[in-house]
């Protein structure tokens, strides 16, 4: 039997309905959970501060030997001589940027081609065999590119190719003399070629990675247009992810400055400035790895200051990309 509502009958109002609102106790908990969390996600934020200055202080303090003694000359001076105690860090530093550069001249290109080809060209079936293997590269360990290096490639290089690089580009106006020099194998050049095999799986990971990012709809809309594959990749997505290709480059540049064991097997560790591309010569990393074990005194310190000399590379290098990316950032929307 159904009820009618009548409108003289009073209507009883409805119970409240729980609407699950914290109570004082909850809210109290969440209040110090949140504080808690805060707190300790800012720990870690400034424990990361905290290493970096360490581990500067500590370099300061460790070169300060070599720092009283020959204060900023020695980032200029080019001898490096343990018997008599004389010491330059010019050498060490012309060997790590020219090794690194070269690098980055070889694996900047191969990697967005790899990165293209992954993203745009492969077919399904190839890109995930293809990606794995790519990255596999990385996890082989420096020592072996080294042993690999001096062993295989090195050889190689002094039999057939440096000759006949020598013989073609050394006569060359301008440029030739980055090509002459006889044919040793080892030195600069082929360290900076061993550094770009070992760098090009982290830049073209991370270049396959930000180039999947970009939405298919921008795609398509080039290609609808009848622009090529190329002009797709030049014109669309790389100004789209061109601060994740900067990011994958100084990453490789990072992992490329501070390289050792593969770089000490094939750059000759000499302590002379070189003359060519093909000249034996020392990177930082090396020059830590062969004598720090021995050094004392003012050796040590020296090396040492070499240490801190790289960290300031790393840093001023790091820096400069994140003001490239500033300056691209404010010069968006600004071409017609």
């Amino acid at each position: 039997m159904s009820a009618v509502l009548d409108n003289n009958v009073p209507v009883t109002p409805a119970e409240p309905v729980a609407t699950g609102a914290p109570t004082p106790k909850n809210r109290n908990r969440n209040a110090l959970m949140d504080a808690l969390f805060k707190n300790l996600t800012r720990t870690f934020a400034f424990l990361v501060f905290s290493l970096l200055a360490a581990i500067l202080i500590s370099l300061v303090y460790g070169s300060r030997e070599t720092l009283s003694a020959y204060g900023l000359a020695f980032l200029w001076t080019n001898e490096w001589d343990p018997v008599n105690g004389v010491y330059g860090a010019l050498v060490p530093i012309v060997g790590t940027l020219l090794t690194s550069i070269i690098a980055l001249i070889i694996a900047v290109p191969v990697s967005f081609g790899i990165a293209m080809f992954l993203t745009e060209l492969a077919p399904t079936w190839l890109r995930r065999p293809l990606g794995t293997a790519v990255e596999m590269l990385a996890a082989i360990p420096s020592i072996i590119y080294g042993m690999w290096g001096l062993f295989v490639f090195v050889p190689i290089f002094q039999a057939y190719i440096q000759p006949a690089l020598i013989a073609t580009l050394g006569s060359l106006p301008l440029i030739g003399g980055f090509f002459s020099g006889p044919p040793f194998g080892i030195g600069i050049f082929t360290a900076g070629l061993i550094l770009s095999i070992m760098i090009i799986p982290y830049i073209a990971a991370v270049m396959r990675d930000v180039f999947e990012l970009v939405p298919s709809m921008l795609k398509e809309s080039a290609y609808g247009l009848g622009s090529s594959t190329w002009e797709v990749m030049w014109k669309v997505v790389l100004p789209f992810t061109k601060s994740g290709v900067i990011g994958g480059i100084m990453l490789g540049l990072g992992r490329a400055l501070g390289e050792t064991m593969a770089v000490t097997f094939v750059i000759g560790n000499a302590f002379r400035m070189p003359d060519s591309i093909f000249a034996p010569a020392n990177s930082i990393a090396s020059a830590l790895a062969n004598e720090f074990n021995e050094a004392g005194g003012m050796q040590k310190s020296a090396l040492i200051e070499l240490g801190l000399i790289l960290f300031l590379i790393t840093t001023v290098v790091l820096a400069l990309s994140k003001v490239l990316l500033l300056r691209l950032s404010q010069g968006e929307g600004t071409k017609t």
